[in-house]
């Protein structure tokens, strides 16, 4: 019976168009506050206490440097490097993509930099040669992903 509320409640949040991270939160907070006996306190002290890793300081370094290395040059020296390796081909510049995406995480070690560098880069010209939207994202976000 808990299960199913839980699971409802998710389904009825996210179908009124709340994004799931937030129906994911206020469905485990309706779960605690309502059908238990944990101590408000607790949780809060849980939420805090949760932040204070170091490994979750590392993300917003990788963004960091992501966007060091596209404002200083090297993500559209990578492009240029990739586009001249395999842009020729029939969907080069996908290819291209693909190619600096694994370059650039070679260099970065990070995805979410990966994304932000190549990504701010490659879409724009992806839409302005005719790709889709979805396909751009798909291409950078999937290679930057299994590249790192």
């Amino acid at each position: 019976m808990t299960s199913l509320f839980i699971f409802g409640l998710l389904i009825a949040l996210m179908l009124t168009g709340m994004p799931i991270s937030i129906a994911l939160g206020m469905t485990v907070l309706t779960f605690i506050f309502t059908m238990t006996q944990v101590p408000t306190e607790s949780v809060a002290l849980k939420l805090f206490t949760g932040i204070d890793n170091f490994e979750i300081m590392a993300i917003p370094f990788f963004i960091l440097a992501g966007n060091f290395l596209t404002h200083g040059g090297v993500a559209r020296r990578m492009i240029a490097f990739a586009t001249s390796m395999v842009g020729h081909w029939y969907g080069g510049l996908g290819l291209a993509g693909v190619m600096a995406c694994a370059l650039f995480a070679a260099v970065s070690g990070s995805s979410p930099a990966t994304v932000i560098a190549i990504g701010s880069i490659m879409m724009p010209a992806m839409v302005a040669q005719g790709f889709p939207k979805r396909f751009g994202a798909g291409v950078i976000t999937t290679r930057a992903r299994s590249a790192s």
